[in-house]
């Protein structure tokens, strides 16, 4: 037998819906078929599936242990949580910028990656489970049903300011304002010559999935494959001898590597953006690009009223200081 008490997180779900996604190799049928015959019980009696969750509701499923897993699902299950904290140790201390019950907002350096993009990666995702489970804000049970994430994926080399959700609630009003474009998100950069005025730029934007490149045209091909996207930004200083131009860019839609194939498209590529045509600086071989600062929206929920209309700042890494 198998018990699950409900936490906030899993609140105000259907108890079917939360089955599926729970038992994710079982087919609709037959977990229905289980809570007819009380297989499947909440709160000790029996349920039809349509039942709103509440905090403390205790789900039992009364399965022989090879029968739960194989319908659990060993890539789900908890004794594939990994508790050594090897992404804690690897990567070490990270600055938090802000964090409350709902969200974390770390400072992301150059090099580590957002997500996996293979099985024995470690990423910032690993390292905010760790962290969480190492301060006792999640649980080893509780990651069985919600495991925390981020909210805005930046590139590997990209550094800077990421959005972490501790809590469902906190996953659902990040994302939604990331969709919205409630939440303004600014990043600093430096670029080969001189740009002297604000601009907004305006295109449309084709990613290659093989090649991991993306393609800009400034006017509408036409084409289903491409995205419309703009970008804004203001420049911060100018480095005569160099003849660098740092700027602050304002995303007002967010697509792969947007900010770096744009600011390529006018003749103007990042430093050290290879892939772009950015050209390399002593050692500098990747993007100088950093996620600089959040500002969220005046009209939030009670229980995001700490960071309504507050603004949040990573401080721009060392390199930068190189060429300003």
């Amino acid at each position: 037998m198998k018990e699950i008490k409900i936490g906030i997180n899993e609140q105000g779900k259907r108890l079917d819906s939360f089955l599926k996604s729970y038992l994710p190799n079982a087919s609709s049928g037959f977990i229905y078929k289980m809570l007819r015959k009380k297989n499947i019980t909440l709160n000790a009696k029996k349920a039809d599936g349509t039942e709103k969750l509440q905090k403390d509701d205790v789900i039992r499923i009364f399965f022989a242990d090879e029968t739960f897993d194989k319908f659990r699902g060993t890539e789900s299950s908890k004794e594939n949580i990994v508790k050594d904290f090897k992404a804690l140790k690897s990567i070490g201390n990270l600055e938090i910028i802000y964090e409350d019950s709902n969200i974390l907002l770390i400072n992301k350096p150059s090099g580590l990656l957002s997500q996996k993009s293979q099985k024995d990666d470690i990423s910032l995702n690993d390292w905010l489970i760790d962290y969480l489970l190492d301060k006792g804000d999640i649980t080893d049970s509780e990651l069985e049903t919600y495991k925390p994430s981020i909210c805005n994926r930046l590139d590997r080399n990209t550094s800077g300011l990421v959005i972490c959700a501790k809590s469902l609630l906190g996953a659902r009003t990040m994302n939604a304002m990331l969709k919205d474009r409630t939440l303004d998100k600014y990043y600093r950069t430096i670029v080969s010559g001189r740009i002297s005025e604000p601009s907004r730029l305006k295109g449309f934007l084709y990613k290659d999935e093989k090649t991991n490149t993306v393609t800009i045209k400034k006017d509408d091909p036409h084409d289903e494959r491409y995205s419309y996207i703009e970008t804004e930004y203001v420049p911060v200083f100018y480095n005569k001898d160099l003849d660098l131009t740092m700027l602050e860019v304002k995303l007002i839609t967010g697509k792969t590597h947007q900010i770096r194939a744009h600011l390529s498209s006018i003749g103007t590529p990042i430093i050290g953006d290879i892939k772009y045509g950015g050209k390399k600086l002593g050692k500098l071989n990747h993007q100088l690009l950093h996620s600089y600062r959040l500002v969220f929206p005046k009209n939030m929920s009670d229980e995001f009223s700490p960071v309504a209309g507050k603004e949040y700042i990573a401080t721009l890494p060392s390199v930068f200081s190189l060429y300003f």
